[in-house]
Parts: structure tokens; sequence; C-alpha cells
């Protein structure tokens, strides 16, 4: 931990309810700062806010856009200012070949992975751009740069996040606004009960460092960049994926 690394900033972290998201949460109010938690599942929300210690948790669909756009104007004015997104929410969806993959799985991960982050981003920049300072961190994935058999959507929606977090670096880095993100290769969550068996194993074995990834090692990650100490770094994808990719 760095004390006070976060003091006097303020946070909004979506999938806040449990995971990666909840652990960043965490952090940031350990480490000073204040925190608002978004996340679809309501108990479990208001179990996440006791155990970080966050200000308030708004069940969200990130998703919807009016609710989005609400969410983000109510957090600022409870937090008086936005310095800090992290796009954590985010589903796995069917686990099937392309010509087998259903329809509406497909349009379900593409909704909550991509359309989600760009939403929530689009909300909350006018609040930064206010203040002239801001770290977003949005949620990306290894399997948005190589691509995981079976998994098509949550792929390809993995790679949009990519590629939106570098329009978004490019946008907004003269602005004081940055944004990156993270592409961890699969480590021990929640989400991993959306999968089979065979998925995560299958994930595991393409890690040189034959094991999962633990949700502290992507944590400290995110929140580094999340902080002031990243400071000329904009649009860039961090890599926590146990030597799984060197790009």
């Amino acid at each position: 931990m760095f004390e006070g690394r976060f003091s006097g900033r303020t946070a909004i972290v979506t999938g806040g309810a449990s995971g990666l998201g909840e652990a960043v949460a965490t952090r940031i109010v350990q480490e000073g700062g204040r925190a608002v938690l978004w996340d679809l599942n309501a108990d479990a929300l208001a179990q996440a806010v006791d155990r970080t210690g966050a200000e308030h948790g708004e069940p969200l669909d990130v998703a919807d856009a009016a609710a989005v756009e609400a969410a983000a104007a109510s957090a600022a004015e409870r937090l008086g200012r936005v310095d800090i997104l992290v796009t954590s929410a985010g589903i796995t969806g069917a686990t099937a070949p392309v010509h087998e993959f259903p329809v509406d799985s497909w349009r379900r991960v593409m909704a909550i992975n991509l359309d989600g982050a760009f939403l929530c981003c689009r909300a909350v920049i006018p609040f930064m751009l206010d203040n002239g300072y801001g770290r977003i961190v949005n949620v990306a994935s290894v399997a948005g740069k190589e691509g995981n058999p079976n998994a098509s959507a949550y792929s390809a929606s993995k790679a949009g996040v990519i590629g939106l977090t570098k329009s978004l670096g490019k946008e907004y880095a003269g602005r004081g606004v940055l944004a990156n993100c993270l592409t961890p290769a699969t480590f021990e969550s929640p989400i991993l009960d959306q999968l089979p068996q065979s998925q995560v194993d299958y994930m595991r074995s393409k890690i040189p460092m034959g094991r999962l990834g633990l949700v502290e090692e992507s944590a400290a990650m995110a929140c580094f960049m999340a902080s002031e100490e990243c400071s000329f770094t904009a649009g860039a994808a961090f890599d926590t994926s146990g030597g799984r990719t060197t790009f």
C-alpha cells in the first residue's frame, strides 16, 4: 500500500461489487481516496460498500445510457468532483464457436463490455475536463489482443475496449485526462464462475508462469494507472498476463 497516494482524489468504479473492481476500490479508499461503486448486483453491491469503505453503491446497468448519465451526475454531486474512472464491469458470455454462438449473448456481451465502457467514459469525462484532471482505467483483456477460441464475443468486446482507450488517450492527453487500459490474463475472480472448467484450463495453459493471476496483482497495476504517478502515459495497454502477451 502507498499511504496517502489517493488523498483528496475521488473515484467511480464499475463492477465494484466483486473481483477486480472491489479490489481496486478497496486500495483507493485505503490509500486516502473516496469511491462510489456501480454494479448491477444490488445485494452484492451493498456488501461491497461495507467491505471497501466506499461512500455509496449505485445499482446500475452500464449498458443503459440514461442511467449512466444520471449516476455520473449523482456521483459528481456526492463526491464534489470525479478524478478517477475504473470500468471493470464485464461478462464472459457464452462458450461456443462462432457458428453456434447465441446472438442474444453476443449482443449482451457487447452491451456490457464495450458499450458500457464507452457510455461510462462519455458520461464522466466532462466532469474531469471541468477540473483539468482525470485518470481513466478501462479493464480490457489479453483476449482482446490474441482472441480466445469459443469466446468470440468476449474477445471482440475487449479488443474494442483497447481501441476505445487508444482513441481516448489521443483525444484527452493534452487536457489532463489520461486514459489507459489493463490487459490481464485470467486471474482468480468470480467471473470464472461463468465459464466451463475446460475454458479456464485452456487459458491457464497459455500463461508461461503456469498459473492464474491474482486479483491483487491486477489491482496494483490498475491503481498505478489511476494515480498521479501515471503522468506521461496515455492510450496504452498495461499487461498483467504472466508473460502470455508481451506487446
